[in-house]
């Protein structure tokens, strides 16, 4: 086994404080560290802080209004409460870093194969709003920063989160260099599906059987639209676990490894390199939320070291 360490993308300013009881698991950033280094996993990793974006640079996916109303806190309470996230200054400096977070993420990745951002996948952000607890949509503002420095020229969004990636699609309807794929579940947030370049819904209740089979037809269908991409972000939410409180999928936590190393081998094996980000996951603890999204982190391990 080769003894290498792997990019992990982390800002220990992604939590957030939130109400008691909010829905939203806002200290599962450094949760999700703690657990990696409880379980040794982080021992693989190198981490890589990011700095915080720019809003003009921000601009490449978002309305500049958009972006100066979060930067000032200048949201109508129809806005706030179409984010689900309550505005504060902490928000904002969360908001402005996780998108470089995954450009970095990406950055690293088109150099060593591999690497992860732990946190990322906020798929509902559109070009002139937030909604679903996400303020910028890293994915669409990643790709397009990636094309503009001329970094890749071809990008593949595949989105496993158990929500559709609305936002993303919406945002790149008309990027014909960057391929959004998005496998969701079909009753699930958003009510309004947008279109993405290529979409699987997924019947409520489905388990690990029925997701690793559909997946399986995506890759081949990706396969044979032939779009070869430079790079692979890959949102690997775990929102289709079973006991997850939003998701409505029935995978375990077997299901959701067996997805990930799918996922990554695949791309492996076809030598294209991949950045991950750890989408959505909600559950009773903020830490039952965390080991699951340590599954990916454990993926990468098994999957790049052999």
């Amino acid at each position: 086994m080769r003894n290498i360490r792997y990019p992990i993308i982390y800002h220990p300013s992604y939590d957030i404080p939130l109400p008691e009881n909010h829905r939203f698991p806002g200290t599962k950033y450094s949760a999700l560290i703690k657990e990696l280094e409880t379980t040794g996993i982080i021992e693989n990793y190198l981490k890589y802080v990011p700095k915080p974006a720019t809003a003009k640079y921000l601009s490449i996916a978002h309305d500049p209004f958009y972006i100066q109303a979060i930067e000032t806190g200048n949201l109508s309470k129809q806005e706030q409460t179409r984010l689900g996230l309550p505005w504060s200054k902490t928000l904002v400096q969360r908001s402005f870093l996780a998108p470089n977070g995954t450009l970095l993420a990406a950055q690293l990745a088109l150099q060593t194969g591999i690497a992860c951002h732990a946190a990322g996948g906020t798929h509902h952000a559109h070009w002139d709003f937030g909604a679903g607890f996400c303020v910028f949509n890293d994915l669409a503002y990643a790709a397009r920063a990636l094309i503009a420095m001329k970094l890749a020229k071809r990008i593949l969004i595949l989105d496993c989160d158990v929500h559709q990636g609305d936002g993303t699609a919406s945002i790149l309807s008309n990027d014909r260099d960057i391929f959004t794929c998005s496998i969701h579940c079909a009753e699930n947030y958003p009510p309004k599906k947008a279109k993405s370049k290529l979409d699987f819904p997924i019947l409520r209740g489905s388990g690990d059987e029925e997701y690793l089979s559909v997946l399986a037809q995506c890759l081949i269908e990706m396969d044979r639209i032939n779009f070869a991409p430079d790079l692979v972000l890959y949102d690997a939410a775990v929102d289709v676990h079973n006991n997850d409180k939003l998701g409505l999928l029935k995978m375990t936590s077997v299901g959701i490894y067996q997805r990930d190393k799918v996922v990554l081998s695949h791309f492996k094996n076809q030598q294209v390199p991949i950045a991950t980000t750890i989408g959505g996951g909600y559950g009773e603890t903020h830490e039952e939320v965390a080991q699951r999204h340590s599954i990916i982190f454990a993926a990468v391990q098994s999957v790049f070291q052999n």
